[in-house]
């Protein structure tokens, strides 16, 4: 599930545990190569044993999840920490391993997040537990986000594929073909704001997790991460593709100014002057709680393809479940993580309405066909796990993806309120990420 990671990270800071300077990281190719392997026997003996996990996780459904495992195996306590959102989730992690005091052992870690800890050594490496056996479970996308060579640093627990969610109602009364190619999007948007002024094809004040996921849809690969040795490069053909297209309804302001998340943005969801939302399977939930009055106007369609007939997609949003390493009772820890991610909690969380990264549950008849009450019956699913299945496993983000978002606005922002373009943005935030990349030792590379 995705949380509204373009908002919360403003403001957030690196703390100096993530800092290289700060460790003795010397790269990804020597973190654990002497740990032991955990045998079932082991896990099941910790299980026999008995004990408490900590877990801090925003989830809503690992609280079923936890019940189910505590009755399964009753000498087990979990106790699950909920209460913190967005950066105060991370700064909280964060200042726990700097103090090495009161570390959970268990802690969900969304995928863009995921690498600045593990590279810091802040994460266990689940391959001795048995996590390296377990990537057929999942789809591309998530399994290589958390994933390092031979080393798995977390189980996917959701995924966020990316689909459009369009008005039908607003498309139906203006007579206008919803759009399959980002070409027709931007025909679309015109005929939209022409028809009615007061009506945008969709809003963007300039957001930096849906930018990345626009950019690894169009092909562009602009982090490369080697361990310590980062390249950061906006200038390929699939940004390009991206930024001449998105200019166009920046240039002919055919998006709304408003950010994500807030009252506005709601209400234009809700009236229909924001006729489509372009984001990760995660969304239909909100839809539900956050825009009721809209039930039955809006449907879901596959992300509009950069070419016509190509079903490449992306991800936006998505989180993991991993083992902090000061965490302690960690045969216990990853027998609940491997519960929830992988084995019986991921039908529980599924029926709860969390959108899962195991390809089980994404094949399972049973999910494709379920008829969403709030698309009018539409079987959604189908839509979305055919968009997990086009999503490039090869996209990677910055072991310092937090920073780099949170001065998003500050750079790539500027183009969605002055002259300057979205191109030289990018450039600009390339800049900054390299200077700050740079000054925490990383070897970075334009």
């Amino acid at each position: 599930m995705r949380r509204t990671t373009g908002r919360l990270m403003r403001g957030i800071t690196l703390l100096s545990v993530l800092a290289l300077g700060a460790t003795a990281c010397g790269g990804s190719d020597d973190s654990s190569s002497d740990q032991k392997g955990v045998s079932a026997a082991d896990i099941q003996a910790a299980l026999k044993k008995g004990g408490t996990v900590n877990v801090w996780a925003w989830e809503p459904t690992l609280k079923s999840v936890a019940a189910n495992f505590e009755k399964k195996y009753p000498k087990v306590k979990i106790n699950l920490v909920a209460d913190r959102s967005g950066d105060k989730h991370y700064t909280a992690l964060s200042n726990a391993i700097a103090a090495k005091k009161g570390v959970p052992d268990v802690a969900q870690v969304e995928y863009f997040a995921l690498s600045q800890y593990s590279l810091t050594k802040g994460l266990t490496d689940l391959a001795p537990y048995g996590a390296d056996k377990l990537k057929a479970k999942y789809t591309p996308g998530p399994w290589n986000a958390v994933n390092d060579g031979d080393k798995v640093y977390g189980l996917p627990m959701d995924s966020g594929p990316m689909a459009m969610f369009y008005n039908k109602k607003v498309f139906d009364k203006y007579k206008i073909a919803v759009p399959t190619t980002w070409d027709e999007y931007v025909d679309a948007a015109a005929k939209l704001h022409k028809a009615d002024p007061k009506v945008y094809i969709a809003n963007d004040a300039g957001d930096a997790g849906f930018t990345t996921s626009m950019l690894w849809q169009a092909g562009s690969r602009p982090y490369k991460v080697d361990g310590t040795k980062v390249s950061i490069n906006f200038e390929d053909a699939g940004a390009k593709k991206y930024t001449d297209t998105w200019q166009k309804l920046i240039d002919q302001k055919l998006v709304s100014p408003i950010n994500g998340w807030t009252d506005d943005w709601y209400k234009g969801l809700g009236d229909g002057t924001i006729a489509t939302l372009t984001t990760g399977a995660w969304m239909p939930a909100n839809f539900v709680s956050g825009v009721p009055k809209a039930a039955g106007d809006w449907r879901a369609a596959p992300m509009p393809a950069w070419t016509k007939g190509d079903k490449a997609s992306a991800e936006n949003g998505g989180s993991s479940l991993t083992l902090p390493e000061l965490g302690k009772n960690k045969e216990l820890a990853y027998a609940f993580v491997e519960y929830a991610n992988a084995g019986d909690g991921v039908q529980t969380r599924v029926d709860e309405g969390a959108f899962p990264a195991t390809t089980a549950q994404l094949q399972d008849p049973a999910f494709l066909s379920k008829k969403f009450d709030y698309f009018d019956g539409q079987e959604a699913n189908k839509i979305f796990a055919d968009s997990a299945a086009n999503v490039a496993s090869d996209w990677s983000y910055l072991p310092f993806q937090q920073y780099a978002n949170s001065i998003f606005n500050d750079t790539v922002g500027k183009a969605y309120v002055s002259s300057e373009k979205l191109a030289a943005g990018l450039k600009t935030w390339q800049d900054a990420s390299v200077k700050y990349g740079t000054e925490q030792g990383f070897t970075v590379e334009k």
